[in-house]
């Protein structure tokens, strides 16, 4: 399993390339289509039953995660570049309590890899360049959001309904990454 994860990053390496930093609307297809993968991937994972609704929290989502807002394509990228790699940071917890498929849990790794490899390049640009106005803020909102996440997951010891929660989470991350792929153009 193991092997074929390195095999799949080590390709994802191969295809990806720098020229991205000039197609926006290339990348907003790439994003897109990988956004709803791991989507799918999430949705496959199984749920846990209606005991676990005395578990939820309220997370203190970031306004900007659920109010459409209006980013700049350059403010979009650094959000996103900081939400995937948040969520793979969690997703490399221990679940083993979940029940869940580590191929699908490796397949999810995979692809949010994939996004955060397309988004680097253009990434490292806007950073060299400072060409950012309201990313830095959102970024810090969000690492505040996604540190109390997984507080939460200690704080239940990485218990099934403790992850069932943060499940949910991510999927409703998966939805504001899905609206900032449309900042994504030429």
């Amino acid at each position: 399993m193991t092997y074929r994860c390195l095999l799949q990053m080590a390709l994802l390496l191969c295809f990806s390339t720098t020229a991205l930093s000039s197609s926006y609307s290339l990348l907003r297809f790439q994003q897109r289509r990988s956004v709803a993968v791991c989507q799918k991937l999430l949705w496959q994972l199984p749920s846990t039953p209606q005991h676990c609704l005395e578990f939820r929290m309220d997370f203190q989502v970031p306004e900007e995660m659920k109010q459409a807002q209006q980013f700049r394509k350059e403010d979009a990228v650094l959000v996103m570049y900081e939400v995937l790699q948040q969520i793979f940071g969690i997703l490399t917890r221990d679940f083993s309590s979940t029940g869940w498929s580590e191929t699908i849990v490796e397949d999810l790794l995979v692809e949010l890899y994939g996004q955060m490899n397309r988004l680097e390049p253009i990434h490292k640009e806007i950073m060299q360049k400072k060409n950012f106005t309201m990313g830095d803020t959102t970024v810090l909102h969000l690492k505040k959001y996604y540190f109390s996440l997984v507080q939460y997951l200690k704080s239940k010891e990485y218990n099934r309904c403790a992850w069932t929660v943060v499940r949910v989470q991510i999927l409703m991350n998966f939805s504001f990454l899905k609206s900032l792929t449309g900042y994504l153009r030429d």
